[in-house]
């Protein structure tokens, strides 16, 4: 049985698609308990009003409240009101009096005289008030048990309302209920949801509710209570996105979703559907995660909040565009509307009054109440749309006016009568927003030059505040060439930054195509480094390798710095390091002539002499001061390039030294970077995050020469936790199906797999093949993992001979390189495979377990106490001590493994009842990965009897019946148990 798709690793990730089925209320729990008690209570209250503004969710809960009802027996009776009802005097009074009559029981049918349709339908026939306040009383009076719900209200008559609003109703019979919901425009506090999951009240009009924290406007009476419907927190949007997607929500997708619709559950909704439909909401293993760079989408004419707004109709479609730019600037918006649209200043003022009382904007009142500051729209959504719907002219336009008042207003000496811009709206980003919206409506080299400064302040915007857009919007009001292609390579590199490697690689490619007059080499230099680094993120091999053809950067006009660079660091992408480092010394010359270039290419060839097997300027190069001409920035680049390449070869101990020496913390590292020091250090399940988020983006390359090193170890981490078939899935989809960058790491991760399935020889061959290629390019980076597992291949097919000559290969590695891991890999093949049992053995392998700890890396620990008690040479107490650290990773297929070497040592096995569900959980987890008994066998290293033996008891003990009921019980996170079903 295959994993289902949102479980399984793989890059970009799966598409999510929306679940509806046995959707749950969420965050509703009091006033569906406070709704439930009232209604089964014989004392409750008669009529209850649910109110709460639009989208709420208001005609959900009353729907789910009366699935409750008819689940226990009790009759429910729906009468939905419609847009035009309150044109009809008297009908919702009508519906409800023919609803309860037709209800009534027979016996009561029979006496005419005491049948109240006939009188309501005159009385709504005549208009006539009082008849229908008596028929309606009368149908109440005479009701039997049952719940008549009245949806949206907001749409029916005020005559009715009114008559429900002063109805007796001490003399409605206690089985008989009203449950009315309509829309309440006074909306909570427009930037914070309200406090606690809801509030409810003891008497308020249909027709009027008063605004929060005012006093009540009815007598308190106990047959009347109003529910008033709150936002979701943010906690409940998590849980709410998790319903919905079937998976966690990333704390990002939380966050946005959260912030756009404010917690309101029908624009969340509406959010969610567009960001389904563009496809940007990846999932892995059950986590969904929003690609890096979507933007918020545009609402579509059909959704309620859009439609509301258009059936407002003239002025109020026109004032609320206008205010969707202009907002943030306060009550001088009212006056820059009607300049900028034509509209009077009573025409404005009557738009926004209006948007103010459908819901659409709320007033922001000043200090201490003290006048209205302005408006806010109640929906960033909306106010996106609003604006996003305006035609480029009219944007402008009304950014232009933005731009002038805040500007004419920085010349002002009085600070009391200076246009401010709200403490609600982002003061960072509002002013170049409108300044690249308003494009040549504004002063050009002002609006240059406030552009490239609110940019440089806000690198490297990894939210995407606005960075790129502003120095787009720079690069368009630019007239002189050469400084205009300035600005294009500095919005190429903020593109970069930011994860937008298509434009990145667009702007470079303009600037070498034709570069301006007046440009210098470094620049060119700097516009050749940025197109070889976005192809190689996207990936694109063919063009890497025509990048690193002299015949490419022939046909260009540049100069020969832009093009000895561009090619060097072509051929180090695609790890073609002896024609690398051949170019770097027939060029250096060229590449010595700026502090730029030479501390990149110097570095570029320390790291290729490393990659080939000459280690020393690399490691000589770690304790060189930092050049002083070079951005830090560019700085920053390079010591992250280097602590990459001794995270590859898990020399943890220096990749720390360098942190230090260069100032910089850990939680600043970009996320591939991140993830090897979390998979070093044990944290796993802070490194399976991580790799989650970078599989969904499609972006798993770190810088060579490790470029596959993230997925190789998220396979590792898989396949320790049981997920064999899930870690075989994500090697297939992340290898390359043209000549690209060596993939030998992959290939010993995939060995790994396949000796775990007990296929000896498919991991023989891809071992080679992985040597092999290293080979071919002289590379011997990370080829150790590699030689140790081909000898331990070697030495469990029984040829001692072979096991030998790799290890040779083994010691000559590490002799050359210096390697901790290697020296560590040496010795343990040699005390476990080559020869176990004689005395160089038992030294070697103690020699193991003090380099191992020394090197403080959990997971490389606790295997190398396992291999040397195996083998018979530490004492038992070290099986404990790898079972603890094997723990703290979560590597469960190791753990098994170590209880097994413990129950034959004789040792007992701590914590009884913990070891038997985390034996059940990983043959369920073997299960779901779609194994068969006799590759189970194999992967617990037990006979298929056994295995089959273990399945029963699994089976016996959770009151499953199939293998089905549990893969879906592991797929969907559930507990392992016959209630799971």
């Amino acid at each position: 049985m295959a994993a289902r798709s949102d479980t399984e690793w793989v890059l970009g990730g799966t598409p999510v698609r929306l679940d509806r089925v046995d959707e749950a209320l969420i965050g509703r729990e009091r006033e569906s308990a406070e709704l439930d008690g009232g209604l089964r209570d014989p004392a409750g209250p008669r009529l209850v009003y649910v109110r709460g503004e639009r989208g709420i969710g208001r005609s959900a809960f009353v729907r789910a409240a009366a699935d409750r009802l008819t689940a226990s027996g009790i009759a429910v009776l729906p009468v939905n009101c419609v847009l035009g009802d309150g044109e009809r005097s008297l009908m919702l009074a009508w519906r409800l009096v023919k609803a309860l009559e037709e209800h009534r029981s027979a016996s009561a049918r029979r006496h005419p005289a005491r049948k109240p349709g006939a009188k309501a339908l005159s009385a709504v026939q005549r208009g006539d008030r009082a008849a229908m306040a008596e028929a309606l009383a009368a149908a109440l009076a005479q009701s039997t048990p049952v719940t008549v719900l009245v949806d949206d209200a907001q749409h029916a008559d005020a005559d009715s309302l009114a008559l429900l609003d002063r109805a007796d109703l001490r003399r409605v019979p206690p089985g008989t209920r009203l449950l009315v919901t309509a829309v309440q425009h006074a909306g909570p506090d427009p930037v914070e949801p309200y406090p606690g999951p809801g509030h409810t009240s003891d008497r308020q009009s249909p027709a009027q509710l008063p605004e929060p924290g005012h006093p009540e406007q009815s007598v308190p009476t106990p047959t009347v209570r109003t529910i008033v419907l709150s936002r979701l927190g943010p906690e409940d949007v998590a849980a709410w996105l998790a319903q919905r997607l079937r998976a966690t929500p990333d704390a990002d997708l939380v966050r946005r979703a959260h912030g756009l619709s404010r917690g309101i559950p029908g624009a969340l909704d509406a959010l969610l559907a567009q960001w389904v439909a563009q496809g940007a909401i990846g999932m892995v293993d059950r986590h969904a995660f929003l690609v890096t760079g979507t933007p918020v989408p545009t609402l579509p004419d059909s959704d309620r909040q859009v439609a509301a707004l258009r059936a407002l109709g003239e002025p109020c479609w026109t004032v609320a565009g206008a205010l969707s730019v202009l907002w943030p600037l306060g009550r001088p918006a009212a006056a820059l509307i009607a300049a900028s649209t034509g509209l009077s200043a009573e025409a404005v003022g009557d738009g926004i009054r209006t948007l103010v009382d459908e819901g659409v904007v709320d007033d922001l009142p000043g200090p201490d109440g003290a006048a209205s500051r302005g408006w806010m729209f109640r929906l960033p959504l909306t106010a996106h749309t609003l604006r996003e719907r305006l035609s480029p002219f009219h944007r402008a336009r009304l950014s232009a006016a933005a731009v002038d008042t805040l500007w004419a207003a920085g010349a002002q000496a009085d600070d009391a009568a200076r246009p401010t811009i709200l403490a609600e709206a982002d003061a960072v980003a509002y002013l170049p927003d409108r300044i690249a919206d308003a494009g040549l409506l504004v002063d050009r080299e002002r609006a240059v030059a406030e552009l490239t400064a609110a940019a440089g302040a806000l690198y490297p915007d990894h939210e995407r505040r606005g960075m790129v857009r502003w120095l787009l919007g720079a690069v368009r009001l630019i007239e002189e060439p050469s400084a205009r292609e300035q600005a294009v390579l500095r919005c190429g590199q903020a593109a970069f930054g930011c994860g937008d490697f298509r434009m990145a690689r667009t702007a470079a490619q303009r600037i070498l195509n034709g570069p301006a007059e007046g440009l210098d080499p470094l620049t060119l230099h700097e516009a050749a480094t940025l197109l070889v680094a976005s192809a190689a993120v996207e990936q694109d091999w063919p063009a890497l390798s025509r990048l690193g053809t002299a015949v490419w950067w022939e046909g260009l006009r540049l100069p020969a710095l832009a093009t000895v660079s561009g090619r060097v660091q072509a051929l180090f992408q695609l790890e073609r390091w002896q024609e690398a480092l051949a170019l770097l010394a027939r060029t250096e010359a060229v590449w010595q002539s700026t502090p730029g270039t030479r501390s990149l290419l110097e570095l570029f060839g320390r790291v290729g002499e490393f990659v080939l097997g000459r280690p020393e300027r690399f490691r000589q190069g770690l304790a060189l001061p930092e050049v002083p001409d070079v951005p830090s920035n560019k700085a920053f680049a390079q010591n992250i390039a280097q602590f990459n390449v001794l995270l590859g070869v898990g020399d943890l101990r220096r990749g720390k030294a360098l942190l230090s020496v260069r100032g910089l913390k850990p939680e600043l590292l970009p996320e591939p970077c991140r993830f090897l020091w979390h998979h070093l250090e044990g944290r796993w399940d802070e490194a399976l995050a991580l790799a989650r988020r970078i599989l969904v983006n499609g972006r798993v390359l770190t810088v060579a020469p490790g470029h596959l090193l993230l997925p190789a170890r998220t396979a590792a981490i898989l396949l320790a936790r049981g997920r064999v078939t899930g870690a075989g899935r994500l090697i297939d989809t992340v290898r390359s199906q043209v000549d690209g960058p060596l993939e030998h790491v992959l290939d010993h991760a995939d060995s790994e797999v396949l000796r775990t399935l007990g296929d000896l020889e498919g991991a023989e061959r891809v071992l080679r093949r992985g040597l092999r290629a290293a080979d071919e390019r002289g590379s011997v980076y990370g080829t150790d993992e590699l030689w140790a597992s081909l000898a331990a291949v070697h030495a469990e097919a029984g040829d001692a001979d072979r096991a030998a000559a790799c290890l040779a290969r083994l010691e000559q590695l590490a002799e050359q390189m210096g390697s901790g891991r290697t020296r560590l890999l040496c010795l343990l093949t040699s005390g476990t495979a080559v020869r176990s049992g004689s005395a160089d053995a038992g030294r070697q392998l103690r020699e193991a377990v003090d380099l191992a700890r020394s090197r403080s890396q959990p997971f490389e620990t606790a295997v190398t106490l396992l291999a040397v008690a195996r083998a018979n040479e530490g004492p038992a107490k070290l099986l404990h001590e790898a079972y603890e650290l094997f723990g703290e990773t979560g590597a469960t297929l190791w753990r098994f493994h170590t209880r097994t070497a413990m129950r034959e040592a004789g040792l007992v096995v701590p914590g009884r009842g913990e070891a038997t569900a985390e034996n059940q959980r990983l043959l369920a987890t073997l299960l779901a990965e779609g194994l068969t008994n006799r590759q189970i066998a194999q992967v617990l290293r037990l006979s298929e009897d056994a295995v089959a033996n273990r399945l029963s008891r699994l089976f016996a003990r959770t009151g499953m019946r199939s293998r089905t009921e549990v893969v879906t019980a592991v797929l969907t996170g559930g507990p392992l148990t016959a209630d799971a079903r």
